[in-house]
């Protein structure tokens, strides 16, 4: 699969090794971190992928994000339950997954209206360890996107970015 993803700052990254000692208990831990903003189709295609998101993102400015805490999805549509994930407020990712879902079909469950801006810490495993988790206080981190990452699912690899304004 290849999609669109936002990468994150360093803070954010340190704020997932710091937690890492938490998540031990579940049953994957994610290693590397951004968030998927919007899955695009099979990397296949991809010269007429990115010439699409491309064109769908034509116009689009940098914007503001903010991580605002810990959160899970107790019952994920896809894979084990529960997903651990740093809550992200970004109206602007929002507006942004909007065009790139009217360019793209959304995956019915996770896109469109049913879509969670997150970055996935963990999953599988205690759901009163994701409770525990999701009760815990972080500082809000914010951070300017001012770039999208083209990424392969298949070898889980960026493969190019575009700069905001794009």
């Amino acid at each position: 699969m290849y999609s669109v993803n936002v990468p994150v700052p360093g803070r954010v990254r340190e704020l997932a090794a710091d937690l890492y000692p938490s998540l031990l208990g579940f049953d994957s831990v994610r290693e590397d971190h951004s968030f998927l903003l919007k899955r695009l189709g099979d990397a296949d295609q991809v010269g007429d992928l990115q010439r699409r998101a491309h064109r769908a993102l034509e116009g689009t400015p940098a914007v503001e994000a903010r991580i605002t805490g810990i959160d899970y999805f107790a019952d994920p549509p896809l894979g084990s339950a529960p997903v651990v994930y740093l809550a992200v407020e970004s109206p602007g990712l929002e507006s942004i997954h909007v065009d790139l879902a009217s360019a793209f079909d959304p995956v019915d469950g996770l896109e469109g209206p049913d879509y969670v801006p997150h970055v996935t810490l963990a999953r599988g495993g205690d759901l009163e360890a994701a409770e525990r988790l999701a009760d815990r206080e972080i500082d809000p981190i914010r951070w300017t996107v001012s770039e999208l990452e083209f990424f392969d699912g298949t070898y889980r690899l960026p493969v190019s970015r575009v700069s905001l304004p794009a």
